[in-house]
């Protein structure tokens, strides 16, 4: 009974108050809970997941990163003078944050700073859009002079700083400048060695790491200090290369060629002594030369030799025991005819009969080099040309290098062998021909060219010291021989051949080539090129070019000397241009280095005696008559992808002339000993116009457009060819007459370059 009056009893205050101090302990333990982990999650999110994040921002705002350039390697000569250097100069930024008016600072800034009309960088509008996009820091100006930047700092600007940086410099400004190439404004090396060799030269940049307050005043910096560049000796001697840049500029004055190649080479290292190239262009200012400027016609263009080609059949006719200096041959009245073509000489050896080979290189006879080239046979005569190092780049280490034109035997029609004896279906660089006539100087070992002196690059940790290596004249060669060295012809061979170019320059068309008080050999080369008017091969366009070495009783140096298109002067041969080039180089260089003299010194000559030396020499040259191309165009697109003379053409074929038929054009010493061309081989010539600005290309290939076979029937082959020629095909005719026949059919789409086949009758 008690029980059941407890049970019905009412609760207490107290008694009901404790359910309820329970449920708000346990919510305020939630609330508190919560927000623990809300705060622990929003910790492990900034301090674990952000962290780098705002590491980051937190050292924007309180340190400052530069990139401390590092010293770029110095290009020297071989005798350690400074070819290329770098400088330390000033250049302006500006923290646009702290420039309360950025479009009157651009202004004021822009008066004193945009110096060059051509430097879009430092103009006005160029200066504001850069302080309108950055906010902690902007280029104002780089590598500025003194006075513009003690103009700036007049000023006493707000925001506006200055920071050491290095300008590479060039203490000669053009000597040299295609070789060595130049430096744009971001320190990377564009062109030539400086472009080839910039991660070497260039350096590992280093760091510097500026903590600032909330006032960017500095409190304190540290740095990574940068890895300077390693330094190049060049083989070329700055002396050297100023003689000759000195007689290409007295060429180009005087002849207004279009542009002028002399490459002077040391007979028994290799060795590049001197590089020209005219026009050139002051890497010290850079921005206003032109890709034409920049190329390096040695290594990158190349042309047809005519007959200084013709050493190379010599040498492979005595070097394989085909004939002897002393031995007889017979020109045939001056004519031959090889395969349906007929070969002949100049109009003044024509009725030339039998007269011994030494004779017959100093009349530069056609039919006798066929001749030679004939005893010698394909395969061996290849393997000569091969040898000396045609159809091969040379390895130079200047970028850009071609390995120009040359057909294998198999590709040869029947008078290809014909055209190579005398310089044509082979296109050749300057740098491949002065190698060829060094070959023939040292004693027939074949040494390939350079411009870096041994061991620059090896890749160690610290590269030896550089020390002046001045060029002495030696009479050895180098022991062990460089990789790529290999014997050519025997050493009787070569000692011939020195005689019989001697006898060129005494006897022959090289007389414009003697010097006083040293011997001399050589041979001469006229080439013709292709009018982009008449597309045909002009009367007037020509190549003049010669390679020769002196002193010839113990040869010292070769040299090449190529002229592209001389316009104006007394001839435009290569006897009255090329040759008196050579003589001025070899005669200072030989001086400059003390060789002895090897024949008696004349007396100095007076101004009448000059008068008649410089008349114009008469030679046995005369103009060709048209001639096939297609065998040098067959080699060109056989060419690698990557060979220069390939992309040049890929990438701009309207800067370069393009000739296209079934043979070389006739390139000769002699322009008048060609092939006569005939029903059967008549002359179909493409042409792609030069841009104004560009120095021609001596030959290109077809861009490899389809076109559109035109209807042929029924014209007479005077049309044909005229029509071939400006669709920028090829034909090979049979017969005479009209048209008759043609292959392929009308409106047949096929590449640039392809030969249409056509019938002729009456």
């Amino acid at each position: 009974m008690q029980a059941a009056l407890r049970a019905t009893r009412p609760l207490t205050v107290t008694q009901r108050a404790t359910p309820m101090k329970l449920a708000r302990f346990w919510l305020v333990c939630g609330f508190f809970l919560f927000w623990a982990v809300a705060i622990a999650a929003r910790l492990f999110w900034l301090q674990i997941i952000r962290h780098n994040d705002y590491v980051e921002r937190a050292d924007k705002q309180q340190q400052r990163t530069f990139e401390v350039a590092p010293r770029r390697g110095i290009l020297y000569d071989r005798n350690m003078h400074e070819l290329a250097m770098t400088v330390q100069v000033e250049s302006i930024y500006a923290v646009p944050s702290e420039i309360d008016n950025q479009k009157d600072a651009a202004r004021v800034l822009a008066a004193i700073v945009h110096t060059d009309p051509e430097d879009r960088l430092t103009r006005e509008d160029q200066i504001e859009h850069r302080l309108d996009e950055g906010r902690s820091f902007a280029w104002i100006a780089r590598r500025v002079t003194p006075e513009i930047a003690t103009k700036i700092r007049a000023l006493n600007m707000k925001g506006i700083y200055f920071q050491n940086e290095f300008q590479r410099f060039y203490p000669d400004n053009q000597i040299a400048a295609q070789v060595l190439g130049y430096v744009g404004v971001d320190d990377n090396g564009l062109g030539g060695l400086e472009g080839k060799f910039n991660g070497a030269l260039h350096g590992v940049p280093g760091r510097m790491f500026t903590a600032m307050d909330a006032r960017r005043r500095v409190l304190g910096s540290v740095a990574h200090e940068p890895e300077p560049g390693q330094n190049l000796q060049l083989t070329i001697d700055e002396n050297i290369q100023f003689m000759a840049e000195k007689a290409l500029n007295h060429v180009m004055e005087k002849t207004h060629a279009d542009n002028g190649t002399i490459v002077v080479q040391d007979v028994h290292t290799g060795q590049i002594l001197a590089l020209a190239i005219r026009p050139t262009f002051n890497p010290n200012d850079f921005r206003h030369t032109t890709p034409a400027l920049l190329k390096d016609h040695a290594v990158s263009d190349v042309y047809e030799p005519g007959s200084v080609f013709k050493l190379v059949t010599y040498s492979a006719a005595l070097d394989s025991n085909a004939a002897k200096p002393d031995d007889m041959i017979d020109c045939q009245g001056g004519q031959i005819t090889l395969a349906g073509r007929v070969i002949h000489d100049d109009e003044s050896d024509r009725g030339m009969g039998v007269v011994s080979v030494t004779t017959a290189l100093e009349r530069s006879s056609d039919v006798a080099a066929v001749k030679l080239a004939l005893k010698v046979g394909p395969d061996r005569f290849y393997h000569y040309m091969r040898d000396f190092g045609f159809g091969s780049r040379s390895g130079v280490e200047v970028p850009g290098e071609t390995r120009g034109l040359l057909r294998p035997p198999k590709k040869w029609n029947g008078s290809s062998i014909g055209s190579l004896a005398i310089g044509q279906e082979v296109a050749v660089t300057p740098v491949q021909l002065v190698s060829m006539v060094s070959t023939i100087a040292n004693g027939g070992t074949y040494l390939p060219p350079r411009v870096l002196m041994p061991d620059q690059l090896t890749h160690n940790a610290k590269p030896a010291a550089l020390v002046p290596a001045a060029f002495r004249p030696g009479e050895d060669l180098p022991n062990p021989l460089p990789p790529g060295a290999h014997r050519v012809i025997s050493e009787m061979t070569a000692a011939q051949m020195r005689k019989m170019m001697e006898g060129v320059v005494l006897f022959g068309t090289g007389k414009p080539a003697q010097l006083n008080g040293y011997s001399s050999g050589g041979k001469t080369g006229t080439a013709q090129k292709v009018d982009p008017a008449t597309h045909l091969y002009s009367k007037t366009m020509h190549i003049a070019s010669f390679a020769g070495i002196a002193p010839v009783n113990n040869p010292v140096i070769a040299v090449s000397v190529v002229i592209d298109n001389p316009r104006s002067g007394p001839s435009y041969y290569g006897t009255a241009v090329s040759a008196p080039v050579f003589a001025e180089v070899a005669q200072e260089v030989l001086e400059y280095l003390n060789v002895p003299h090897d024949i008696e010194v004349r007396p100095a000559k007076t101004p009448l005696q000059q008068a008649k030396a410089e008349k114009p020499v008469e030679e046995d040259d005369a103009d060709v008559d048209q001639a096939e191309v297609n065998a040098l165009f067959a080699a060109a697109n056989d060419l690698p992808a990557d060979d220069p003379l390939r992309q040049q053409t890929a990438a701009a074929p309207a800067q370069t002339v393009a000739a296209q038929s079934d043979e070389p054009v006739p390139a000769n010493d002699k322009p008048g000993a060609s092939a006569q061309p005939t029903a059967s081989n008549q002359p179909a010539v493409t042409l792609v116009p030069p841009q104004q600005d560009r120095v021609s290309t001596y030959v290109s290939v077809s861009d490899g457009k389809k076109l559109s076979v035109p209807s042929l029937v029924g014209l007479p082959i005077r049309n044909v060819i005229e029509m071939i020629a400006a669709e920028g095909l090829q034909v090979e005719i049979t017969g005479s007459g009209t048209v008759r026949e043609q292959a392929p059919a009308p409106g047949t789409q096929v590449p640039s370059g392809t030969k249409i086949i056509v019938r002729c009758g009456r």
